[in-house]
């Protein structure tokens, strides 16, 4: 009876371990999972202020968060993708020119020594890879589509970039806010700078996105120049 009752409490005591440890591998599964989740915006936030610590320039007066779609623009079987890159533009690159002149706020006008961010042009980067990792994650199909409902009776443009693009604009932006907010930008150089957001065409979700990353009014001398030169309404 002893030997039994032996055998039963040695049976009892390896399924109890058996099942612990199904329950460890299930916990450490998971936990495995969440930390493989990317965290796109703190992932950008670390890069530009890596970026941005080496910049030397004394007379910075505009700093460009550039994010443009391009179907020249491919990563693995995907066009029309985005790229991100950063850049400044300094007091005498613009001559000091007028504070509303086009010369001032016209991207074309810069210096546009940009640094990639994110750049699907390159041969290898880190960050495209980081992108479309995150996309996946988040269930961002489709990556660089439009279609007819981009655009209105009229043919005006009413959509918000290629899939993927709005997206990635909003992160970007959301950077840019949390670098006004805790003051990283103005501590850097001494006083408040804006952070542009743009692409080519000054379109009004960039503009928007430009508003929102600068909190405290920052951009508002950028805003005003673009009205009155007509770019944005």
């Amino acid at each position: 009876m002893k030997k039994y009752l032996i055998y039963f409490l040695i049976v009892a005591i390896l399924l109890t371990l058996t099942s612990c440890k199904q329950v460890n591998t299930k916990n450490e599964s998971l936990i495995k999972k969440e930390i493989d989740m990317i965290d796109l915006e703190e992932y950008l936030y670390t890069k530009v202020i890596k970026e941005i610590d080496t910049w030397n320039e004394k007379n910075i007066y505009a700093i460009s968060f550039f994010v443009y779609s391009n179907e020249a623009y491919t990563y693995k079987n995907f066009e029309n993708v985005s790229i991100f890159t950063i850049s400044y533009n300094t007091e005498s690159a613009c001559e000091n020119d007028d504070l509303l002149s086009e010369e001032r706020w016209n991207y074309a006008y810069w210096l546009q020594d940009e640094r990639p961010i994110i750049d699907p042009t390159e041969d290898y980067n880190e960050g495209i890879e980081i992108l479309f990792k995150w996309y996946e994650q988040n269930d961002i199909k489709n990556i660089g589509y439009e279609d007819e409902n981009c655009y209105d009776n009229e043919m005006n443009y009413i959509g918000k970039g290629p899939v993927g693009y709005y997206e990635l604009l909003t992160i970007v932006s959301n950077v840019a806010k949390r670098l006004q907010e805790e003051s990283y930008i103005k501590n850097k150089f001494g006083k408040p700078i804006p952070i542009i957001i743009h692409d080519y065409e000054y379109t009004w979700y960039v503009i928007e996105a430009t508003k929102n990353a600068n909190p405290h009014g920052e951009a508002d001398t950028f805003i005003k120049a673009m009205k009155q030169l007509g770019f944005i309404d």
